[in-house]
């Protein structure tokens, strides 16, 4: 069983034979996906196949195309009428 100690800030060392099973190196994401019994590590690679499956379980309903495009107006329509950034 692999094991890891959490320090005071919150960060672990992944044992090296969890980093070469999941293919892991210096720079590399994972994800941490929650699951009825804890949490499941997936890496996060450049490739849009790994996001297969990545949100399930994680919103009540989905969304429609229509409520995504309401809602991306709304947004737009707010950063309108906010008028430009200040520096």
């Amino acid at each position: 069983m692999a094991i890891a100690t959490m320090t005071t800030k919150g960060q672990i060392t992944m044992p090296l034979a969890v980093r070469t099973a999941l293919g892991l190196r210096a720079g590399s994401k994972v994800d941490f996906v929650p699951t009825d019994d804890g949490f499941k590590v997936v890496p996060v690679n450049g490739d849009g196949k790994t996001l297969k499956g990545r949100f399930a379980g994680r919103v009540k309903k989905t969304v429609t195309l229509k409520e995504m495009d309401a809602a991306i107006a709304q947004g737009a329509s707010a950063r309108l009428h906010r008028g430009p950034r200040k520096s």
